[in-house]
């Protein structure tokens, strides 16, 4: 469906509620469809409830919920959500098969360069271990986006930073005449009371020492290894292993994953298309967020940006899930088959997101 053919569709749905009496205002000419903005979903966006409410003596939330029950009823309609004071965020059906099909078939390597982009990045770190921390991660990041990178620390790593928290540093000492492309990495210190990372173990650690911005205080304490939801480390890796446990749990349904159509067509389903999969598309809209959230980590060298950004999939993902498998004697169709292919895909976003942070994604949680 093109933007001109969804304007019509539109109109359509405005039409029929003037005629349905839910609406008594003059139809307009024409809708102007665009990509959505800040706070937007889906593939489109329109703002017509906002300019039919005060001709139509309704609250513009009242009347986009109007055009939102019409609008879902059309073809080529995978979606329809109504965001801020009214906007209609609008996602058609099939919209995300290729951005589905690009992540499944790049994997865990989703949002990396192409190729070697020639840029060389020096980074040098104080002797100080979120500094160094910080530095390896942004070294992943950086060469993820086709840098060539080289790290450097005041002095020589302690043992705990490279053999427990996995941290790499290519040379160590304070260079006589910096190059001219070295990087300082310099975040706040790990704040007063906290643990030794180490005591954390790699994952947790890590996490602590990144999460937070640069120019934030880190607090490394216990809670990091709590299992429950209120840690966001938990959260993200709890989100990939229910993704794997989908996966294997099809297999033995007898199904796989298979890009396409997640609304289902029969009627016996619409009941769960209504109330778990219409956050599809803000699913969708945060898996092509990726590659764009890497590049700016890796332009402004702050892999918290990559770590909020997990945090944002996982908790996209996790609502889905529950419509992914076939329910009772529900027999697998094109719809779970189409799920179970989304979820994969956030599934790799998180694992190579992690991967990133150098953290780890298991199988298993």
């Amino acid at each position: 469906m093109t933007p001109v053919e969804l304007s019509r569709t539109v109109l359509r749905a405005v039409r029929r509620a003037v005629e349905g009496g839910e609406l008594d205002v003059v139809v307009p000419g024409q809708v102007k469809v665009v990509p959505p903005g800040p706070g937007g979903c889906g593939d489109y966006a329109t703002n017509v409830a906002l300019q039919l409410a005060r001709p139509a003596g309704q609250p513009p939330l009242r009347v986009a919920e109007i055009l939102r029950l019409r609008l879902a009823q059309s073809d080529g309609i995978g979606d329809v959500v109504v965001t801020g004071p009214g906007f209609l965020n609008i996602s058609l059906r099939g919209s995300g098969d290729a951005l589905v099909r690009e992540i499944l078939r790049l994997g865990r390597r989703y949002g990396h360069a192409d190729r070697p982009t020639g840029q060389l990045v020096q980074l040098y770190a104080p002797h100080e271990v979120r500094a160094v921390v910080v530095m390896d991660a942004v070294a992943r990041i950086l060469r993820s986006q086709g840098a060539l990178v080289r790290t450097s620390c005041a002095a020589r790593p302690e043992p705990a930073w490279t053999d427990v928290l996995g941290v790499e540093v290519d040379a160590y000492g304070t260079p006589e005449t910096p190059a001219p492309l070295d990087v300082n990495v310099r975040p706040v210190p790990a704040g007063p009371g906290s643990l030794d990372p180490d005591a954390l173990g790699r994952d947790a650690a890590r996490w602590a020492l990144l999460h937070p911005a640069p120019h934030d205080r880190s607090r490394i304490t216990a809670d990091h290894l709590v299992q429950r939801e209120s840690n966001p480390l938990f959260r993200v890796r709890y989100a990939h292993a229910r993704t794997r446990a989908l996966s294997r749990n099809a297999a033995d349904l007898g199904f796989h994953a298979e890009p396409g159509d997640v609304h289902p067509r029969g009627e016996t389903e619409a009941a769960v298309a209504e109330t778990v999969v219409h956050d599809t598309a803000a699913l969708r809209n945060v898996l092509a967020d990726h590659p764009r959230v890497l590049q700016a980590a890796a332009a402004h060298h702050a892999p918290d940006r990559l770590a909020r950004h997990l945090v944002t999939v996982a908790d996209a993902v996790l609502p889905f899930l529950a419509a992914v498998l076939p329910r009772g004697a529900e027999k697998p169709s094109a719809a779970h088959r189409a799920r179970l292919a989304l979820a994969e895909a956030a599934g790799a976003v998180l694992a190579g997101g992690l991967s990133l942070l150098g953290i780890d994604a298991p199988e298993h949680l």
